[in-house]
């Protein structure tokens, strides 16, 4: 009878086992992988977290060739086979596995760039999107290298000379591109860990502007004065960065100068009236007023307040007030602000 006939080993029955076995496999894969995608694709749309958000893109990722292969595989388990052909079933299942992790991995890391990028949109942040790119290319790169190197591996093929020379390849390129590639990881660096982003107003060693663009190699800051100044990524981040848009509040401390011919009870009334003055401005909080120091020509007091709002505008209308109270408030009191003089003294000799 036909099902008493054998073909390698196996009867015409255990292969027809082995068939129908495997073609359950794929039908059940391929229904477990449309049912994980339907049930998650609407809680990934309402919770929007990452972890949600890779499931999906995982489960849709798995190809039907990798689920095929695994399908033949289960199958084999069924069926007595020559030690080689048994061999080359595990190979191609493992290639099969490497790839499938390949495409995995690039998925994973295609959501991470898709994920910050629409962060980048919403922050209007070209620069931020452009960079995450070229990084999510490297990183694909190199899962990609990797993976192709573990499956020479597995056909049995030395790699060790391949990644010898891989690595004096590398090292080569670094050499060559070390100013490019400085910025570009320097990019890269600014975009994920933010000290600055487009808008902000900072202070890079003496120079002062507001950032316009981040690119991949140079950031762009508009000064106050109008020109624009360019920075070198690497060196930007290697300089002292003071960013005033993040500033929360703005301590704000002044001096001022009385003659020394004022009266004591005036000198120690002056840290009350400046308190009442500053207090009376919002939004400010006074800290302190002090008679300071004898200076060459004058008495010196200094104070000290918090603006509860950074902005610069705002500080210096507040400021600009407090002076011309202080100034009204001392001319009603009678207290004479000091500037620079000089008294000579003649003395007439004997003879």
């Amino acid at each position: 009878m036909l099902f008493d006939k054998t073909f390698y080993g196996n009867s015409v029955q255990q292969w027809l086992i082995a068939l129908v076995m495997a073609f359950l496999v794929v039908v059940v894969l391929s229904f477990l992988k449309g049912l994980i995608s339907r049930r998650l694709r609407k809680p990934a749309e309402r919770a929007d977290t990452f972890m949600v958000d890779l499931v999906v893109e995982i489960t849709k990722r798995i190809k039907f060739m990798f689920l095929f292969v695994v399908a033949i595989y289960v199958g084999s388990l069924l069926l007595s086979l020559p030690g080689g052909l048994s061999s080359v079933i595990s190979k191609v299942v493992i290639l099969a596995l490497l790839g499938q992790s390949a495409i995995w991995g690039a998925g994973a890391i295609s959501l991470w760039v898709r994920r910050y990028q629409e962060k980048s949109i919403e922050k209007e942040d070209s620069a931020g999107s452009a960079a995450l790119n070229a990084l999510g290319f490297i990183l694909r790169l190199i899962l990609w290298t990797f993976i192709f190197l573990l499956a020479l591996d597995n056909l049995g093929i030395n790699i060790t000379a391949l990644i010898a020379g891989l690595g004096v390849g590398g090292v080569a390129v670094a050499l060559a591109l070390q100013n490019i590639l400085g910025d570009l990881f320097a990019s890269l660096s600014i975009i994920i860990d933010k000290p600055f982003v487009l808008g902000d107003s900072i202070v890079v060693d003496d120079f002062r502007g507001t950032v316009e663009h981040i690119g991949l190699k140079s950031t762009r800051i508009r000064s106050l004065s109008g020109e624009q100044l360019i920075f070198s990524n690497n060196d930007l981040l290697r300089s002292r960065i003071r960013n005033y848009k993040r500033m929360k509040e703005r301590r704000v401390g002044f001096s001022l100068g009385v003659v020394y011919q004022t009266p004591p009870e005036k000198l120690a009334a002056i840290p009350g009236i400046i308190r009442e003055i500053v207090e009376s401005q919002k939004p400010v909080r006074f800290d302190r007023s002090h008679f300071k120091e004898y200076k060459d020509f004058a008495l010196s007091f200094e104070t000290v307040y918090w603006m509860e709002v950074p902005d610069y505008n705002v500080y210096m209308d507040i400021q600009q007030a407090i002076n011309l109270e202080i100034f009204r408030r001392f001319k009603k009191e009678g207290i004479e602000f000091a500037y620079p003089t000089q008294t000579l003294y003649f003395e007439k000799g004997e003879g």
